[in-house]
């Protein structure tokens, strides 16, 4: 299992100094979240992945608020290669960097490693919201529901473009 994450981490780190060069860097999030608000279950519908979330069938996110310690828990969890593959699990940990607006975070898949997380866009009723990074590398589009619309993805695609957000060759995620 150890051997395992050293993988991920080694590979992380080599796709993030390759990728150094490519895109301006974005550093806008939305104005403001109600912490609590944002908490509980995510459906991820789309987006430009990292390599360990490949063939990514039935894709959920969760946020838990962990007071004792100060951060959320984060619960990833899909099948993989199809709507009946092997269950797989990417659990980690979030902690709130900007205490102002609460839409920048700093997630760590395995210590001591620490990424920039941003809520870079987000519905008014908190039915959707879209998670990038500064260097644009990667994207996730998700919501409350299982079933998102094309007509509500192409319009957050819309949106964030208008933003200035790069939201070239997105993947789709299909649940069942």
């Amino acid at each position: 299992m150890l051997r395992k994450y050293k993988l991920i981490i080694m590979m992380t780190i080599i796709s993030n100094i390759l990728s150094c060069a490519s895109l301006p860097a974005y550093n806008k999030t939305v104005d403001k979240i109600e912490i609590q608000k944002f908490m509980g279950t995510w459906y991820v519908h789309g987006g430009r992945f990292t390599p360990f979330e490949k063939d990514v069938y039935n894709g959920v996110e969760t946020y838990t608020w962990n007071s004792e310690k100060k951060r959320i828990d984060i619960g990833f969890t899909y099948n993989q290669g199809g709507f009946d593959g092997p269950i797989k699990s990417l659990p980690q940990k979030g902690w709130i960097y900007n205490e102002q607006t609460q839409a920048h975070w700093k997630v760590s898949p395995l210590w001591p490693l620490k990424f920039n997380y941003l809520i870079i866009g987000l519905g008014d009723s908190y039915n959707w919201t879209v998670i990038g990074v500064p260097d644009q590398k990667y994207v996730w589009i998700m919501s409350r529901e299982k079933i998102m619309s094309d007509e509500l993805f192409d319009q957050i695609v819309f949106q964030m473009k208008s933003s200035g957000y790069d939201m070239n060759s997105l993947v789709r995620v299909k649940h069942k």
